[in-house]
């Protein structure tokens, strides 16, 4: 009998921890930080303590209370005994949004992670080029030693940076070994050392189901679905579209997917009746057109200097304005962050994206950015562009620029009559409208025109169709994956309305965090 547990992710958008267990062997599908838990307590300046391991996270009941986590992390205060040490095998990570890999780094090292190739490499990118926590750490880790009667927890000097180990998809090429082989900076002397973790084929991970992994549309490049084969076939959707370039590839799935006797199934939009971006079942013209030409129309009106906001992580939106770039004489420049990411890519899948893009030069000390200098600069270091040269030459750029990027303008001063093109996500909760209240006031400042959004009377944001396409499928779309598949039992996650699919399809389970669901 199997054994389905929603730890996470059973009533809210992002998180998903999926137990799947089987004759006392299980699997974790995705381990994702949940959004909406932290900011209960959690905003950009007050955030949990690396330096308490998981005490934080366990007390404000941020993660599952169970006995799988990294015991460095454990500090004198927690006790384990008392939380079920889960048997797991692995986890299948659908793919790289932090919604659903961002607290992995918090799991024992001995837990493997099962990814895509591009998924794997973005990981890496990620953290080679982000801000360390213990919670989002996935592709290796710095040992912890207690301090301070063991309250605290403290970087092991003496140890290495531990590698976790990887089961691909697919074969791993040797660009990608490469990238899992080193981290920046680990020849420095006063560096420590680097101990990567393995990486192998799928079909060679000891699991307690078969594992077969289907390629899907999302808005990141590498995600994927699965199907586990034991007594029972399940299918999980992971997050998935049908309106995007490679929508033919979720269809794939879905058609894979049809002897499966249980779907986990995304809900995201299951709220929202916006009708489908297409026949779902057919070629549907892309969405992502629909942004193209939206976003070329402004940016072909446009006199002086071009601001393109999007996910730093949409590398299919990146190629979108790359494509707009080129069709209006501009040149793309992007930050440092975004071509170490889109290096970790072309070691994955061969495909070097970075050739045509400018890189904004920072005022920064690129120096204590071993990754910027060890790899962009090395690679890229003539395509950099400084803040002088966008100055005074505004109308042969377009900047991607996202709102933690406006400090930069302080270095760039536009002259007036710049645009902006706002191509991502809406704002879902009171804190981003803030956020966009904000932004509002850098633009005018600068006297920058904003497509995409505007703040109304009431001093809300208001968003303009066209310029955004979402990474998620339409409640349209849902329905037609479900009726195509049509399995005897609907898990909905990842969604606020669990009610919609109990209203609109029979066998659905509407389970609780925690209590497992079994058949």
């Amino acid at each position: 009998m199997v054994s389905i547990t929603v730890y996470d992710g059973a009533n809210g958008i992002g998180g998903n921890k999926i137990y799947v267990e089987e004759k006392g062997k299980g699997i974790f599908l995705d381990f994702g930080r949940n959004f909406g838990k932290y900011g209960v307590y959690y905003e950009e300046f007050l955030k949990n303590r690396d330096s308490r391991g998981i005490h934080d996270l366990i007390h404000l009941d941020l993660i599952p209370k169970l006995n799988i986590y990294r015991p460095d992390l454990v500090p004198a205060d927690v006790t384990m005994a008392p939380y079920p040490k889960l048997p797991v095998a692995a986890v299948l990570l659908s793919h790289a949004h932090v919604d659903h890999s961002g607290n992995i780094g918090l799991l024992d090292m001995e837990i493997p992670v099962i990814a895509s190739p591009l998924s794997i490499a973005i990981l890496k990118g990620m953290q080679d080029s982000g801000m360390s926590s213990v919670d989002s750490d996935a592709a290796y880790s710095s040992p912890k030693v207690p301090a301070e009667g063991g309250l605290f927890l403290t970087s092991d000097r003496k140890a290495p940076h531990q590698g976790r180990d990887f089961f691909c998809t697919t074969t791993p090429g040797q660009g990608l070994l490469d990238l899992l082989s080193r981290r920046p900076g680990q020849e420095g002397r006063n560096a420590k050392g680097y101990q990567p973790g393995a990486c192998r084929p799928l079909d060679t991970a000891p699991l307690p189901f078969a594992v077969e992994a289907c390629e899907v549309d999302h808005s990141i490049f590498g995600a994927v679905a699965y199907l586990l084969q034991g007594d029972t076939m399940i299918a999980y959707s992971g997050d998935f579209r049908l309106h995007g370039k490679q929508g033919n590839k979720t269809r794939d799935f879905v058609h894979r997917a049809k002897d499966a006797s249980v779907l986990i199934i995304e809900g995201t939009r299951a709220s929202r009746d916006t009708g489908p971006e297409g026949e779902p079942g057919e070629q549907a013209a892309s969405s992502e057109k629909i942004v193209y030409d939206t976003c070329l129309a402004a940016a072909s009106e446009a006199r002086g200097l071009v601001i393109a906001d999007f996910s730093p992580r949409n590398f299919e939106r990146l190629e979108t304005f790359l494509a707009i770039a080129g069709k209006t004489g501009r040149r793309l420049v992007v930050m440092a962050k975004d071509v170490y990411l889109l290096h970790a890519l072309e070691c994955a899948d061969g495909v070097c994206r970075y050739r045509p893009v400018g890189i904004y030069r920072e005022l920064t000390d690129q120096t204590r950015r071993k990754w910027e200098t060890e790899v962009v600069e090395a690679r890229a270091g003539e395509q950099y562009v400084t803040h002088t040269e966008i100055r005074n030459n505004p109308a042969q750029y377009i900047l991607c620029f996202s709102f933690f990027d406006m400090k930069h303008l302080l270095d760039i001063k536009p002259p007036a009559g710049a645009t902006y093109l706002y191509s991502s996500c809406e704002a879902f909760n009171e804190e981003m409208e803030i956020d966009f209240v904000r932004l509002g006031n850098w633009l005018d400042r600068f006297g920058i025109t904003p497509y995409g959004f505007c703040i109304n009377e009431k001093g809300k944001p208001e968003f303009e169709p066209g310029y955004h396409a979402s990474g998620h499928a339409s409640r349209e779309d849902i329905a037609w994956v479900i009726g195509q598949i049509d399995p005897d039992v609907i898990i909905p996650v990842h969604t606020m309305r669990r009610e919609w699919f109990e209203e609109n399809f029979e066998g659905v389970a509407r389970v609780e965090e925690g209590v497992a669901w079994k058949g």
